[in-house]
């Protein structure tokens, strides 16, 4: 282990993400294709947690499944409205080999052209609905923007989309309700906070009705998408005839939904949470969530020392044991270059245990979250381990909430200014003409309506642009 310098994050937030995924081992950047990355075990060992938590919740009432990465060219095609917010994104396969194809095959962008045309076979009856599936796959999109990992890719590796068929409109709309609070749960697991609002039309998901957000602040003052929801209506159902036979006998299209996690869920962890140090992991997601460190300046084989790890492995077994995540440092490195070491890493609790520590019949915690240390009992270490880690969790998303804050501007404030520190709030009526204003005069992205942002509240006002009445809108500079 070799100690480097401290990254500065407020110096330069894009320098600190990039230095973070090397250092910490989360991502290797140096795949020979633009936008295509190669995952560490140990950033792996994070996204897993990260979805493991994800499927958990979304298995309580969804099934997964798994279609294929081709779609073909005419079903792609099919839903025009669809494949013109795509169609400059599109990777094509055109060759089999040498030999030319038929049918071009598309990479899929999404898939609700590659998922539709097998519910039409699916579906036949009201007694088939509602469907409930989603999948966790890649996605590709030829991204001609800056590309940044885990959050502009080429190569989505881990898009988490869930797509609902349901007999009625009311259906569908509980269910993007349902979608809305799952995604609260995951989110308040990662301790990453969040605003929900509800996207303009001009920035809706192609084919959709409307769509919903789930935004976050990163540190640069930017606001990163890290979940979209989308009432699709009947639209897909009329452009791939999914029908059902009602109870009355007649024939009815279907009412769809569809909600998506890419990675980005993964970013935001790292984003949000580290610090000039590295890493700052919420436990619940922590591959290692405790690390252990004997503090040995006697000579190998000497008793203090063999103590000192008898003691130590007694602990990691204790903890293990326990199905807590944890590692034993034995190493021959020096006690601050795996200090060093494990805080980048983002470990949540560090334990050390030197000879002065086994006098005491007790071991040190050092949080990594504030670096708090504190003495406890040998007899009492997996009852405080767990104690400690709950009480991570909760302060690292009550920090994380506190910076999330939102200017809402009046007359007095100028929004070019005030949009430079995050997320401002101001009345806009709904004339798309009056939002490309807006946007073009102050540099950012109208998120759109309301629907949660912690301690704010709505307000009806004259527009911002044309002085009519209009509502509170979210607006920020975004990725």
């Amino acid at each position: 282990m070799q100690e480097e310098s401290v990254l500065k994050k407020e110096d330069n937030f894009s320098v600190w993400y990039n230095e973070i995924l090397k250092r910490a081992k989360i991502l290797d950047v140096r795949y020979p294709v633009k936008g295509v990355y190669v995952w560490y075990p140990y950033g792996l060992k994070l996204r897993n947690l990260i979805y493991g938590i994800l499927r958990t919740l979304m298995d309580d009432e969804h099934e997964e499944v798994l279609f294929p990465l081709l779609i073909r060219r005419d079903e792609l095609l099919k839903e025009k409205e669809h494949i013109k917010g795509f169609e400059e994104e599109v990777f094509w396969v055109t060759h089999g080999g040498t030999t030319e194809l038929d049918v071009p095959l598309a990479l899929r962008p999404t898939s609700e052209t590659a998922m539709y045309p097998i519910f039409k076979v699916w579906i036949r009856s009201h007694r088939d609905l509602p469907i409930r599936v989603y999948q966790i796959v890649n996605t590709f999109r030829y991204e001609t923007k800056h590309t940044r990992p885990l959050i502009r890719l080429r190569e989505i590796t881990s898009f988490k989309e869930a797509h609902t068929a349901h007999a009625s409109r009311e259906e569908a709309e509980t269910q993007i309700n349902k979608a809305i609070a799952i995604y609260r749960n995951f989110f308040d697991q990662l301790a990453v906070p969040y605003v929900i609002t509800k996207r303009p039309d001009w920035d809706k998901f192609p084919g959709a009705e409307y769509t919903i957000a789930f935004d976050t602040l990163m540190p640069d003052g930017r606001t990163m998408q890290i979940a979209t929801l989308h009432m699709l209506g009947e639209n897909f159902a009329h452009t791939f005839d999914i029908r059902y036979e009602a109870e009355d006998g007649s024939s009815r299209f279907v009412n769809q939904t569809c909600y998506g996690i890419s990675e980005r869920c993964v970013a935001a962890v790292i984003a949000i949470h580290g610090d000039d140090r590295g890493l700052v992991l919420p436990p619940r997601v922590a591959p290692i969530q405790v690390v252990i460190v004997p503090i040995i300046f006697s000579s190998t084989g000497d008793t203090p020392s063999e103590k000192v790890k008898e003691a130590c492995n007694a602990i990691y077994n204790e903890l293990k044991g326990a199905g807590i995540r944890v590692f034993l440092d034995d190493s021959p490195d020096r006690p601050g270059a795996k200090y060093y070491y494990w805080e980048m890493k983002g470990v949540p609790l560090r334990i050390e245990l030197g000879p002065r520590d086994l006098t005491n019949v007790s071991c040190t915690f050092v949080r990594r979250d504030n670096f708090a240390k504190r003495q406890v009992p040998l007899n009492t270490v997996v009852q405080s381990v767990n104690k400690t880690l709950d009480d991570i969790q909760h302060c690292l998303h009550a920090r994380a909430m506190q910076k999330l804050k939102i200017c809402a501007i009046n007359g007095d404030t100028e929004p070019k200014d005030a949009i430079r520190e995050g997320i401002i709030a101001l009345p806009l009526c709904d004339n798309e003409s009056c939002g490309k204003k807006l946007e073009e005069s102050i540099g950012a992205n109208v998120l759109g309506e309301v629907l949660y942002a912690a301690a704010h509240r709505a307000r009806r006002n004259a527009c911002a642009i044309c002085a009519r009445e209009g509502e509170d809108v979210l607006v920020a500079r975004t990725y």
